[in-house]
């Protein structure tokens, strides 16, 4: 590209960058920046990526015994036989029923548990709830499973209480009865990570200018009014993607949960895809079988994800992709 130059001056040429070499000299300068994404990236590909070639028994008769590429192939045989499995309505609508529970009640939760949090004007008092309501979730579900039976036992604290209270007459022993499975796990689950949960709304909130806050007061706006019409609006994207992510892992019922506080008294009521996906998988050893459910559980998970995703961006202009 030519400049202007005055008469009798040749003009001058002004060098021409190659985008290629642009690259290269942003990777050079961010040189450190980008062996750390590297070392992600490459960890993704070998345990994210590499590991879905295993997908492919899904189609086949799988064993131990022969190799991936020796096994049989059988097509959509095991995703005929999960459809027509007996077990099948009761594992969907126990997944579902916990899931879409947990959803309605334990979404908006963390939401509300942030706001009002925010409005707390003590800094130590403030500071000392986010503590107690962070614990739980650094607990592994070994640990929190082991209190929750010994408190739910016949001679639980649980018990104790309602009885000294004269609410029940004799004592009950909950992990038996599977009518109050549903309950203790999605209680005990909105109890762990409910001030975990709330840590990004925080972070969002935190953000919030303000001015917006000062332009509030003026117009005679009180607390929780600026909570509806300021700080509400203010987070919605990242309420919106939450919200995708939460739909997209509707069929995940938190198969740690489930397996320490499940036994085959309430099996009835805690018998979830998850669950079904390893004991028919590696207690069974029906290899194909599982990896053939946990498969179409994912494609599943993916559709919800896509109409998720579709429903916010026309909504409020917010998606993932």
């Amino acid at each position: 590209m030519e400049t202007m130059a005055p008469l009798g001056i040749p003009p001058v040429q002004k060098e021409v960058v190659s985008p290629y070499r642009k690259l290269w000299k942003r990777l050079v300068v961010q040189r450190h920046l980008q062996t750390m994404a590297l070392l992600g990236v490459v960890w993704m590909i070998i345990f994210n990526y590499i590991p879905m070639y295993g997908i492919i028994i899904a189609f086949k008769e799988y064993n131990i015994v022969k190799s991936i590429s020796e096994a049989p192939w059988v097509g959509l045989a095991h995703f005929r036989e999960f459809l027509d499995d007996d077990n099948l309505a009761s594992v969907i609508k126990n997944t579902l029923g916990i899931s879409l529970i947990k959803l309605v009640i334990g979404f908006p939760l963390p939401i509300i548990f942030a706001l009002f949090l925010n409005e707390i004007r003590s800094i130590r008092f403030k500071k000392t709830i986010q503590t107690i309501s962070y614990l739980p979730h650094f607990l592994s579900w070994v640990v929190l499973g082991g209190i929750l039976a010994t408190w739910l036992s016949d001679v639980g604290i649980i018990n104790h209480i309602l009885m000294a209270l004269h609410m029940i007459d004799q004592p009950i022993s909950y992990l038996a009865e599977p009518k109050y499975f549903w309950t203790i796990i999605i209680t005990s689950d909105i109890w762990k990570e409910l001030g975990w949960s709330a840590i990004i709304y925080l972070a969002a909130i935190a953000g919030v200018s303000p001015e917006m806050y000062e332009a509030a007061t003026i117009d005679g706006a009180g607390r929780f009014q600026k909570m509806w019409f300021v700080t509400l609006p203010a987070i919605k994207s990242t309420i919106s993607i939450l919200f995708i992510l939460s739909v997209s892992g509707v069929l995940n019922s938190n198969f740690d949960q489930i397996l320490v506080l499940r036994n085959s008294l309430n099996d009835s009521a805690s018998n979830v895809i998850d669950y079904y996906v390893y004991y028919t998988g590696l207690l069974s050893g029906r290899f194909s079988y599982s990896a053939a459910v946990g498969l179409f559980k994912s494609v599943i998970a993916l559709i919800l994800l896509l109409i998720a995703n579709q429903v916010s961006k026309k909504i409020n202009d917010t998606s993932l992709f």
